[in-house]
């Protein structure tokens, strides 16, 4: 009667063991999506920022070689701001 007592008890710990490795797996697996997730969005955010800024630089040079007036310049920068 004891030794059942006893490996009942041993199946609970492991049980119990068995489901705190599984939600840690599940949170590591969650946690490196996200980080995933986070650092794809600093890439693409970048990239818009270093593509805005060629742009405005080209509407720049557009500009001062005289291919487009102060007011194109103006109306062409504020769209790609916004």
């Amino acid at each position: 009667m004891l030794t059942i007592i006893v490996y009942i008890g041993i199946a609970c710990i492991l049980i119990f063991v068995s489901y705190l490795a599984i939600k840690a797996i599940s949170r590591g697996i969650e946690a490196r999506s996200e980080m995933k997730k986070n650092n794809n969005n600093i890439f693409n955010k970048k990239n818009n920022q270093d593509n805005l800024s060629s742009e405005i630089l080209k509407l720049k040079k557009m500009y001062e070689d005289g291919v487009i007036s102060e007011e194109e310049f103006k109306k062409a920068k504020e769209k790609l701001l916004k």
